[in-house]
């Protein structure tokens, strides 16, 4: 399948954060991926897991969360990483970007409204991932949860609305109890499942591999 690429800028509130965009020919649903602690946007693990994304006929965003100037103190400092707030908000800023733009192209014939949108989060951009869903419940569909911590939306858990996969790795046990804790948070339509093997960041064999094809069928289910 064709995917073109493309940078863009997108307004977030007082900020503008620099995007990158996977645009496959027939795109039926767009994920925006949040990323975790200290990382950015070209993740290899969510560039990986785009990728396959982009072969089931989904649009992906992968954005820089922090500005330059911004990152340049979270890596002294750490704080911002941890700002679930402030990075629930620019989600859910893109996430209006993208249902007013459109710059995957239109919902197709007979849907309501524009593209579908799902939601990658990664780390503590799970927990960032989870509270944008909690306030945007019309136009985010399905999150899905890499190696979260969904434990730090807090009361927003119990917001959701979008069904909500979360993926653990089988050896990242203080995790795998955090996201129990939160399932229990979470509505009915979460599902828990664990990758066999797997540590926090999926490095195993096949491990990511695994990751990209539950994560796939999650989105192509929800969203399609």
């Amino acid at each position: 399948m064709d995917v073109r690429s493309r940078e863009v800028t997108i307004p977030a509130g007082e900020v503008d954060l620099v995007a990158d965009l996977l645009v496959p020919e027939e795109t039926t649903g767009v994920v925006l991926f949040a990323h975790g602690s200290g990382s950015s946007r070209h993740s290899p693990r969510n560039v990986a897991v785009a990728h396959v994304l982009n072969r089931s006929a989904l649009g992906t965003v992968l954005v820089d969360l922090l500005t330059p100037a911004e990152n340049q103190v979270d890596e002294r400092t750490a704080e911002l990483r941890f700002d679930i707030g402030l990075l629930a908000r620019r989600l859910a800023g893109i996430v209006d970007w993208l249902a007013t733009e459109q710059p995957f192209g239109p919902a197709p014939a007979g849907a309501a409204g524009g593209l579908p949108i799902g939601l990658f989060g990664a780390s503590t951009g799970a927990a960032a991932a989870l509270v944008a869903a909690a306030e945007r419940p019309e136009p985010v569909r399905a999150v899905v949860s890499r190696g979260g911590r969904p434990d730090l939306a807090g009361p927003a858990l119990g917001q959701v609305r979008a069904p909500t996969l979360l993926l653990v790795g089988g050896l990242d046990e203080q995790v795998i109890a955090l996201n129990e804790q939160a399932q229990d948070a979470l509505p009915d339509t979460a599902e828990l499942t664990i990758i066999p093997g797997a540590t926090h960041l999926f490095e195993e064999p096949g491990a990511l591999e695994q990751v990209s094809h539950e994560a796939a069928t999650w989105f192509t289910t929800h969203l399609h």
